[in-house]
C-alpha cells in the first residue's frame, strides 16, 4: 500500500469561481492544487462577449494568491442571440478555449440560456468549422419530465441528432450523472468527451435525504440511484480518455444553501484531489488517476500537459465541517465543503 503520491499538476476542465467577494473567497482552493481551470460563465450578467471573458480574466488575476502561476481559461455563455463571429474572433485570439451550452433555466443562472437548441445551427457550424469546443449541461428543461431522467432524455432529444448533424464536432457532456450517459460517451467517437465531478463518485441521491433534508448534496444535475453512481466510478477509473477531471465545485454561502429555497451546487474545491484519490483506491486503480486528473484533458483540448508535479501522501485528515473564508477585505464568507466531518485518508503535500 503506496504511503505516497506524486502526480504531474492536474488541471480541473469544469469549475465556478463565481465573481466578487465570492471568487477572492475561494479561489484560492482551485489554485493550490489545479494548474488550469476551465471557467464557468454564468455570471449575472454573464459572459457573453470578448471584452466581458478579457475583464473575467483580470478579475481572476487580481484575486490570486501572491506568487500563484494558476491559469484561467474562459469559456463563452451561449445565448440565443449568440453571434458566431464574436465566438470565433474570441477563440481565435486565444480569450475563449470553449463555449457552454446552458439550456434556458437549467441551473444557477441559466436564464439567459438557449431556449431553442435546434435554432444553434449557425454557431454549431462555426464551432465545428473552427474546433471550438462546446460543452454542455445536459438536462432537459421539461417540467413533466422527471428530474432524475433529464439528462437520458436530454442524449436521446438533443445530442445524439446535434452530433448527427454535425460529426466533426468537439463536445463535452459536462458533470454526468449516468449510465446512460457513460455508455453514450463510450458509444461515440474521439471528438466526444465527458467530466466527472468527485461528489458524483461519492454519493447516489439517497446522500440528499439521509437523516433529514440535506442540502449540501443538492447539485444540478442531481445524483442519481446507486447504479449510476457505479457506472460512473468504472468510467473514471477505466483508463478510458474521454473521461477527464472535472470537480463542478460550485460554492454557495451557507445561507443560501440552507435556505427555503436553496441553492444547487457543491463546494467540493477544497479537497477535490483528495477526493478523487480515494475514490481510485477504493476501486484500486491508482495507478490510473493522473491520466484522469493531468493528462486526457489537456489532450482534448489540445494544450500542453504541466510540468509540475504535485504530492499526496497518505495521511487521515477530517475535512471541517464549516470553512470561513475571507475575501481581499478581509470579510468572511462561511462555506459548507464536500466530505464536511468526514476523513479523507490522502492529503496534499
Amino acid at each position: 500500500m503506496p504511503t505516497e503520491l506524486s502526480l504531474r499538476q492536474p488541471d480541473d476542465w469544469h469549475v465556478h469561481l463565481r465573481d466578487g467577494a465570492m471568487l477572492e473567497a475561494v479561489l484560492p482552493a482551485t489554485a493550490r492544487q489545479f494548474a488550469r481551470a476551465i471557467v464557468m460563465p454564468n455570471l449575472t450578467p454573464p459572459v457573453t462577449s470578448v471584452a466581458a471573458a478579457r475583464a473575467y480574466a483580470g478579475r481572476i488575476r487580481e484575486a490570486l494568491p501572491p506568487g500563484s502561476r494558476f491559469e484561467p481559461l474562459l469559456t463563452a455563455y451561449l445565448t440565443d442571440h449568440t453571434d458566431p463571429a464574436e465566438l470565433e474572433r474570441g477563440f481565435r485570439a486565444g480569450v475563449w478555449v470553449a463555449c457552454k451550452l446552458y439550456p434556458a433555466r437549467a441551473t444557477t443562472n441559466a436564464d439567459a440560456g438557449v431556449s431553442d437548441i435546434e435554432a444553434l445551427t449557425p454557431v454549431l457550424d462555426t464551432l465545428e468549422r473552427i474546433g471550438m469546443p462546446l460543452l454542455l449541461h445536459g438536462e432537459v428543461t421539461d417540467p413533466s419530465i422527471d428530474i432524475f431522467d433529464r439528462e437520458a432524455v436530454f442524449i436521446e432529444r438533443h445530442l445524439a441528432p446535434m452530433l448527427q448533424r454535425h460529426p466533426g464536432l468537439k463536445a463535452v457532456l459536462e458533470h454526468i450523472t449516468t449510465s446512460d450517459a457513460v455508455a453514450f460517451v463510450r458509444a461515440g467517437s474521439g471528438e466526444l468527451a465527458a467530466t466527472i465531478t468527485p461528489h458524483h463518485l461519492h454519493i447516489n441521491r439517497n446522500a440528499m435525504f439521509q437523516g433529514g433534508l440535506r442540502p449540501d448534496f443538492y447539485c444540478l444535475p442531481v445524483a442519481k440511484r446507486e447504479l449510476h453512481r457505479l457506472a460512473l466510478r468504472a468510467a473514471a477509473t477505466s483508463g478510458d480518455p474521454r473521461f477527464f477531471l472535472g470537480t463542478d465545485s460550485a460554492p454557495h454561502s451557507r445561507g443560501a444553501k440552507e435556505s427555503a429555497c436553496g441553492c444547487a451546487g457543491i463546494f467540493n474545491a477544497p479537497f477535490a484531489i483528495e477526493s478523487y484519490a480515494a475514490v481510485f483506491e477504493q476501486e484500486q486503480a491508482l495507478d490510473r488517476l493522473e491520466a484522469f486528473a493531468s493528462e486526457f484533458g489537456p489532450s482534448f483540448y489540445g494544450l500542453p500537459l504541466n510540468s509540475g508535479r504535485i504530492t499526496l501522501v497518505r495521511e487521515p485528515r477530517q475535512v471541517p465541517r464549516r470553512l470561513e473564508l475571507h475575501d481581499s477585505a478581509g470579510q468572511p464568507v462561511e462555506l459548507v465543503p464536500f466530505h464536511s466531518g468526514e476523513t479523507l485518508p490522502w492529503q496534499l503535500s
